[in-house]
């Protein structure tokens, strides 16, 4: 619910509702003449920052990594979202989540750089987003 209006018994006697939003945590009085358009024009301000924090949160928790090792290590310490490369096989996928508990979260449709896999030195195509669920 990215903006909640409260109506309680005094702000029916003023002619007024609070406005809290999601975004911003902040919650203002405002008149009920014209909340129409005022709600109007706050959904997309809200939806923009929401968005944003979201794209920040998601950029601040991931990684890119190279070496299995490395992959364990920042998965172990810090968590989120790793970037490796995977050779593309189930049985590479099942070795990860077996020894990790990772699993592959999301394979990039824009073709990424080639390289290694972390796991068994084949060519992987891409690298692809590996996390844990919690």
């Amino acid at each position: 619910m990215p903006l909640r209006i409260t109506v309680g018994p005094r702000d029916v006697n003023n002619n007024n509702v609070e406005l809290a939003r999601r975004d911003t945590l902040d919650k203002n009085i405002v008149e009920r003449e014209g909340l129409g358009q005022r709600v109007d024009e706050l959904l997309p301000k809200i939806q923009e920052k929401l968005f944003e924090q979201a794209r920040k949160r998601r950029d601040d928790n991931t990684r890119t990594v190279d070496s299995y090792e490395e992959f364990k290590e920042v998965l172990d310490s810090e968590g989120g979202f790793i970037y490796a490369h995977w050779d593309g096989t189930d049985e590479t996928e099942a070795k990860i989540k077996e020894e990790t508990k990772a699993t592959i979260r999301c394979i990039p449709l824009d073709e990424g750089e080639p390289g290694e896999c972390m796991v068994t030195g084949k060519p992987s195509k891409q690298r692809v987003l590996f996390a844990r669920a919690y």
